[in-house]
């Protein structure tokens, strides 16, 4: 609830801009579907609840990171969106730390290498995620007023740099199984054939011709293999916990 509060604060924020740019026109306050301040109230009745909810049902750990995500969100990474085009760097700390406040809630030690490394991989792949996705809109921030990388790179260079960040990526998935962070071998082998299988992707964007349809076609499967290292961890949790 958290963070829901805190994308809709951010739909108030950027509500100008994105009436400018094609991607995100049609979101809730830009569109008139609801007014501003229905909007500031929408987000003020989320934030409140989500933390109510983590103060008398969690721990203050729990409480304190889920705070400090959506100020890191609103305060810092939204006004940074327009001074850097390397904004979306620092701006992953906030895909990164859900997963901490939900172990801390769990009352986990949040120094455990386990959590450091989901976290990590969350944080890193955020950037080639958002790199990706400027690849196709690119002209749709020039017209809000984004600084973005697409004015510094030619999308040739972008998808060499974009590339590396999707190697990183998948190595840290990988290394979950070091940590022994699946809890068994099936898991941790199909952790490895979904991170093999996004190299293999990355390597054949790269070696793609320079299209949009190109690049929505790997934002596709970057954000597909997101999701099957989260269903494949869980799986492998609910199992260990069925088992138990």
């Amino acid at each position: 609830m958290l963070a829901c509060g805190s994308a809709a604060l951010n739909h108030y924020q950027e509500r100008n801009t994105d009436a400018l740019m094609a991607r995100t026109a049609g979101r809730p306050i830009p569109s008139g579907k609801i007014s501003s301040i229905n909007g500031i109230l929408i987000s003020l009745f989320f934030l409140a609840s989500g933390s109510l909810i983590l103060l008398f049902k969690s721990n203050l750990t729990a409480l304190a990171i889920g705070l400090y995500t959506f100020a890191w969100y609103n305060a810092v990474y939204t006004p940074l969106k327009r001074m850097t085009p390397f904004a979306i760097i620092p701006g992953s700390l906030v895909g990164a730390l859900p997963p901490v406040a939900g172990w801390a809630a769990a009352g986990a030690d949040i120094a455990d290498p386990k959590i450091i490394f989901v976290a990590l991989f969350f944080f890193v792949w955020q950037i080639p995620h958002f790199w990706i996705l400027l690849m196709v809109y690119g002209k749709d921030y020039d017209r809000g007023g984004f600084p973005n990388l697409t004015n510094l790179f030619s999308v040739s260079q972008l998808k060499k740099i974009t590339f590396s960040w999707i190697m990183l990526t998948s190595a840290i998935a990988m290394t979950f199984n070091i940590f022994e962070i699946p809890n068994y071998t099936l898991t941790g082998l199909m952790l490895i054939c979904v991170s093999v299988w996004l190299i293999f992707e990355s390597v054949k964007f790269l070696k793609s011709d320079d299209t949009i349809g190109n690049c929505k076609s790997m934002f596709i499967r970057i954000n597909i293999f997101s999701v099957l290292i989260i269903t494949i961890l869980s799986t492998d949790k609910l199992i260990k916990l069925f088992l138990a």
